[in-house]
């Protein structure tokens, strides 16, 4: 009879690590989940940011050019931040788009347009704080 109850406290307690095991495994995927969204929340605010700086600098391009190149770098850098955080569909999508639009406006600049056409970098940032949020 002790033989039959050490084997069930055996099978009980096996049974409970399996269980927590499982449940931890859970609750860190969980957490990941949530990690990667703050982080993707946050990074795109900064990039707001860095998009609202872009629309200051071409404003004031005559007075200061180096403010719009510094703008389009710190969306890059941000950009990046995203990039590596997420495997997200959505949100590499908006990244690209983003980065894309980032690039159009870099060049217009470096073919002399003094006011480039920023909109595109807003609505791509817009749309990357959208599916950023959760």
């Amino acid at each position: 009879m002790a033989t039959s109850r050490r084997r069930r406290s055996r099978i009980a307690v096996a049974a409970a690590a399996i269980a927590a095991v499982g449940l931890t495994a859970g609750l860190t995927t969980g957490c990941d989940a949530v990690n990667k969204a703050l982080d993707c929340v946050q990074t795109a605010d900064a990039i707001a940011d860095s998009v609202t700086e872009l629309q200051q600098a071409v404003e004031s391009a005559a007075n200061d050019p180096t403010q719009l190149e510094e703008s389009l770098t710190s969306i890059d850098k941000n950009l990046d931040k995203i990039g590596d955080k997420t495997d997200n569909a959505d949100v590499n999508k908006a990244v690209d788009d983003l980065q894309q639009a980032v690039t159009n406006v870099r060049d217009a600049v470096k073919n002399g347009d003094e006011t480039p056409d920023i909109s595109p970098v807003t609505e791509a940032a817009g749309e990357l704080t959208k599916v950023c949020t959760p």
